[in-house]
């Protein structure tokens, strides 16, 4: 394979690859590191990505592994997870305030989740790709998936519904 039969294999979901590193290392400069590195590894295997049955599969399961390996490393104490980019632009200023306000407790309720629920829900709910996808980036199979965004959203909307009715009562 040559460059740029790599490229255009590569080119549809490269921006996948780095928005999960992005929301995994919150640091734009450190997702665009893992981008990077899980490139070049693909680059390094282009002989036999012919052979996969689905190279993005393969590219999101590197993303997953290159970025937890990072949290993992000394630098893990100035990285969490983050996700701040979702507020409506023509929105009023109060109305930016409440979704903010809004999302900054989904996510902290995110960021309470175990590892597998809160990567689960980062793949199906915010990078919108399939259960047979993420079944294979997560190694798990379908139903599990399943299962496992079912409680993840459950405990979401319980905690948020907790807080909303915070003093109501």
């Amino acid at each position: 394979m040559n460059q740029k039969e790599f490229i255009h294999l590569i080119n549809p979901f490269k921006d996948k690859i780095f928005r999960l590193a992005k929301r995994l290392l919150v640091s734009t400069e450190e997702a665009e590191d893992a981008t990077q590195e899980v490139l070049v590894k693909l680059w390094s295997k282009n002989d036999s990505l012919d052979q996969l049955k689905s190279v993005e599969a393969m590219a999101m399961t590197m993303t997953k592994n290159y970025c937890l390996d990072q949290l993992k490393s000394k630098r893990a104490g100035n990285m969490t997870i983050v996700h701040n980019n979702y507020t409506d632009g023509s929105a009023g200023l109060q109305k930016r305030i409440e979704d903010n306000d809004t999302w900054q407790w989904v996510e902290k309720i995110i960021n309470q989740l175990p590892e597998q629920q809160r990567l689960i829900v980062q793949m199906r709910d915010i990078e919108e790709m399939e259960f047979e996808e993420i079944s294979k980036v997560m190694e798990m199979n379908e139903q599990a998936i399943r299962t496992a965004l079912s409680r993840a959203r459950k405990a979401i909307r319980e905690n948020m519904t907790k807080t909303n009715n915070y003093g109501i009562g």
